[in-house]
């Protein structure tokens, strides 16, 4: 040990020696007046007292009595080893190609050598390589783990486990990601640093805002300590790094670990989420393995038997877990991920969440008994934050999200197209972000938009700059009764255009339902007249923010229940029934004129679809059926049933301008499920004239009259 602190004073008399000769440079500058030149000796004394610099560090003497550093941990654990992987001292870049000495911390001469200041792609253990790192590459090229996906993997099927992935196995011994892979928990799904299991999709690279994307955006690059006052710009409440925890972004509503408490820190939902997973494990080794399983994250190799049962390790239990099945080894290396990364709910929270979730799934199938507390338990982030929805992923493959998409299809869309006007392809994102919608993130002030140009061409708002404007931007859907119009041209209502194809009113165009004649988002029948803008009631939530929470989506229950006392949960307001003036209407003709309004709704759409069918098999001579989870929806329907068998998949091109208009209208209304609150007696006028314009029978419903305010 003299040797090593001997070393270790070397090491640093060297440094402090170059260090003074870049002081009297730094002098020379100042002297020829250029003020802003930093002081070297505050980078000495930062970096003399950080982590990187401790030299009593098991990271720095781990390899002691070995007597060298070797070449497997060289790179990041010395100065020499770091250089030998960049290849600054002449060897092969990427690799690390001897044994390094001993006596060395991470100094100046590691991170700024030449090829660590040139560095901008890093490889990961997955193989991947990532760019757009910045400054932070020669971060990365340590922080990142030793494991990942791939290699958990390769090691499952070289073991012959991948089929019989509950078959224990004393060869299959548990793989560690390693300490402090803060970058393979940044970059997500790209760096494949936990296990991601087969099928599912994960949050890729966490995006925090704009200038806090990297290591060294939030990190002091010598002290390694976090910038607290730029996490104080934003976040009111952190005076201090323990305050940190407690951050709540308000995109992350939902409750992760199912306690009932979305006003904790997302830290707190991770601990939670880490206990349902560590129970998992444990159930699992006893139920399916027959072997008690222990963790202690300080003692190698982190996973003992548990030969007492008590469910935890103590110091007589020294046996390290030898009976992993494929399936423990992915969940107890997903539990190690999330354990030794502490900075994991900054990193990439949902990532972390996901990992775990997933993990647990897996074990719990296995059992008699699934875990219970992964019933309440959430997987993903709210719909505008979901990584995993199609809205944000349909493009992945592509690279890019088109102009005509990008508006509301990624995190820059929406301020690009108020700024310009229009947009222009981007690469995918993950979500929304912060500054999509928000132009001051100090301030949280959001875009002023005076109105919002509808499909129709109508200029539509809920008031000059009103926040909720934002909203109408793009939940307006697509088409409108103008567009359809259009492409139908002259066409006779029951002519088969061979040009005629289905218009599509994309998703939750709620913002043209609420607007109804107004913005003419369903499609209108000539000669009849429609509800405009529906009104709530006076003094009631008449906007989408003061109806939706703006982050999560969720329904203000609390304003519901101030006229509906049936409303207690998300789920309820499916069951109100809003009187008439002068009596209550049966407007699906079912003898029910007490039901839910919705439930109005959705018969008048149930015969809708089968006047639909009628029309198409009786007029047209082909049968169609709905998907409305495939792409293009309609589909010939060769053996009449009215559903979509095996071997049905041709798309349905028989469209004369009745079919149109009518499988239109009711597409827009499954689109749309909120319309029995957006604008009920709009859509039913709409529903009512479709099912009458295809032949089927209305003469037992009542279409609601035009009440507009």
């Amino acid at each position: 040990m003299k040797r090593i602190s001997y070393l270790m004073a070397v090491a640093g008399a060297l440094f402090v020696a170059s260090g003074l000769m870049l002081l009297a440079t730094s002098a020379v500058y100042a002297q020829e007046g250029d003020a802003d030149v930093p002081y070297l000796a505050e980078y000495y004394e930062a970096w003399v007292h950080s982590p990187h610099n401790d030299v009593e560090a098991e990271a720095f003497n781990h390899w002691n009595e070995d007597g060298v550093v070797a070449a497997d941990c060289a790179q990041c654990h010395s100065t020499p080893g770091y250089r030998d992987y960049l290849g600054a001292d002449g060897s092969e870049v990427g690799v690390v190609d001897a044994d390094a000495p001993l006596g060395t911390t991470v100094t100046c001469d590691a991170c700024h050598a030449p090829a660590a200041s040139a560095l901008t792609t890093v490889s990961f253990p997955s193989g991947a390589q990532l760019s757009d790192t910045r400054d932070s590459a020669r971060c990365m090229v340590c922080h990142q783990g030793r494991a990942s996906t791939d290699s958990v993997n390769q090691r499952i099927a070289d073991l012959g486990l991948t089929e019989t992935p509950d078959t224990p196995s004393a060869d299959l011994r548990f793989i560690n990601i390693h300490y402090y892979a803060a970058a393979a928990t940044l970059y997500g799904s790209e760096a494949r640093g936990g296990y991601q299991y087969d099928g599912m999709v994960y949050m890729g690279r966490n995006v925090h805002v704009e200038g806090f994307g990297t290591c060294a955006d939030c990190h002091d690059p010598h002290t390694l300590e976090l910038e607290i006052e730029t996490c104080a710009s934003c976040h009111e409440d952190v005076e201090s790094v323990e305050d940190l925890p407690f951050i709540r972004m308000a995109g992350s509503g939902s409750d992760f670990d199912g306690d009932g408490d979305t006003f904790e820190g997302i830290a707190e939902e991770i601990v939670g989420m880490q206990e349902i997973l560590y129970a998992a494990i444990q159930a699992y080794a006893d139920e399916v393995v027959g072997t008690a399983i222990a963790h202690d994250a300080h003692a190698y190799p982190y996973w003992f038997i548990d030969t007492n049962g008590d469910g935890e390790h103590t110091e007589d239990e020294t046996d390290g877990y030898n009976a992993f099945t494929a399936n423990l080894e992915r969940a107890a290396y997903n539990y190690q991920v999330v354990l030794k990364d502490p900075g994991a709910y900054v990193h990439n929270p949902q990532y972390v969440i996901q990992l775990m979730y997933d993990s647990t799934a897996s074990l719990s199938a296995a059992l008699a008994d699934p875990i219970e507390d992964l019933e309440f338990a959430v997987r993903d982030a709210p719909m505008h934050f979901n990584p995993t929805r199609e809205a944000w992923r349909h493009w992945d493959a592509d690279g890019e999200v088109p102009g005509s998409c990008a508006r509301c299809h990624s995190a820059s869309g929406l301020p690009t197209f108020i700024a310009n006007g229009v947009n222009i392809a981007v690469e995918p994102t993950q979500g929304l972000e912060c500054s999509t919608c928000h132009d001051s993130l100090s301030d949280f002030t959001v875009y002023e938009v005076e109105a919002v140009s509808f499909p129709n061409g109508a200029q539509l708002g809920f008031g000059e700059a009103d926040e909720n404007n934002l909203c109408l931007a793009c939940h307006q859907g697509r088409e409108s009764t103008v567009s359809v119009n259009r492409a139908i041209g002259s066409l006779g209502d029951d002519e088969v255009g061979e040009r005629l194809g289905f218009r599509n009113i994309h998703y939750f165009a709620a913002g043209a339902t609420l607007f109804g004649n107004e913005a003419q988002g369903i499609y209108q029948y000539e000669g009849k007249e429609y509800n405009g803008r529906y009104l709530h009631a006076e003094d009631a939530p008449n906007t989408c923010s003061s109806c939706h929470y703006p982050h999560d989506g969720l329904i203000r229950v609390n304003e519901c229940e101030d006229c509906h006392d049936e409303v207690e949960e998300q789920e309820d307001v499916l069951f109100i029934r809003m009187l008439d003036d002068v009596e209550l209407i049966d407007y699906d003709g079912d003898g029910d004129d007490e039901e839910p309004i919705n439930d109005e709704l959705v018969t008048m759409e149930e015969a809708l679809m089968a006047a639909l069918q009628a029309y198409a098999a009786n007029t047209i001579g082909t049968g169609i059926y709905y998907d409305s989870h495939a792409y293009p929806y309609w589909f010939v329907d060769a053996n009449g049933n009215g559903v979509g068998d095996e071997g049905e998949s041709d798309r349905f091109e028989s469209w004369t301008p009745a079919l149109l208009r009518a499988a239109y209208n009711y597409q827009y209304s499954q689109k749309d499920p909120g319309d029995f609150a957006h604008n009920p007696k709009y859509v039913m006028q709409a529903l009512y004239d479709s099912i009458e314009a295809v032949g089927g029978d209305v003469s037992a419903m009542t279409r609601p009259p035009v009440t507009n305010p």
